[in-house]
């Protein structure tokens, strides 16, 4: 599975390789024989010395002792060299942690994650699956998600009681359909999906008017799950210039 998810990569020479969590090193030592840059953020203190060790062998390797949730990813983007972003996320960070790396997605050229299998489902997401919400809205808004392929609880040990999966997220060099006011948008999607259960009509009530919604192209009786990504982006632009 890692021999997988190096493919999946595809690392080259020229790379500037950011990894999450190592943890004990078993991604990072197949990735510096493929790539001479490779910057790692482990927040385990435990874990430190043994990939310092790593480092002093191979002046590729830097290492953060940091949480990457407050990790300030512009720092290492230097020499206009893009970086590409790789790790096996946990999941209680997972989200916020895709959030936090979306502001810095102007200096990111791709990531790959490991994820639980529920969250790269969600962020795939299409409208109108169960699975389609906030994540998937925000996730897509910005970057291309593909889902590469599906990990067993049997490639670990001990094996977990869930399924992981690998996703990759490529940041878009321009955006397909652009917010004006992205805060805005971002509360807008937050204020649908937190009544996911009623119509928009009443969701979005106080936020945006039965109205509106209809001149931006959507049924105010659909639920926040049947809209796409960038009907909500029209209905943002529109509730920002009124």
């Amino acid at each position: 599975m890692i021999t997988r998810i190096v493919s999946a990569l595809a690392p080259c020479r020229e790379d500037h390789l950011v990894e999450i969590g190592p943890g004990q090193g078993a991604l990072t030592v197949p990735l510096l024989e493929r790539c001479p840059r490779l910057d790692v953020i482990e927040l385990d203190r435990d874990l430190i010395p043994a990939l310092q060790d790593l480092a002093t062998q191979s002046c590729a390797l830097k290492v953060y002792q940091a949480d990457a949730l407050r990790f300030d990813f512009a720092r290492l983007a230097v020499d206009n060299l893009p970086l590409r972003i790789v790790g096996n996320l946990p999941y209680n960070i997972s989200t916020p942690l895709l959030f936090h790396l979306l502001q810095y997605a102007s200096l990111i050229q791709d990531m790959h994650f490991m994820l639980q299998k529920e969250v790269v489902e969600r962020m795939a997401a299409l409208p109108g699956s169960r699975t389609y919400g906030r994540l998937s809205i925000m996730l897509q808004y910005r970057c291309q998600i593909t889902e590469l392929f599906h990990i067993p609880p049997t490639a670990f040990v001990p094996p977990p009681q869930v399924e992981s999966a690998v996703a990759r997220l490529q940041p878009y060099r321009t955006l397909p359909t652009a917010a004006n006011d992205e805060n805005l948008f971002a509360r807008l999607v937050t204020q649908a999906f937190s009544h996911r259960r009623k119509t928009l009509r009443n969701a979005l009530k106080g936020m945006a008017s039965p109205e509106q919604l209809t001149t931006a192209g959507i049924d105010p009786v659909l639920r926040p799950e049947a809209v796409d990504v960038a009907a909500y982006v029209r209905l943002s632009n529109l509730v920002g210039d009124t």
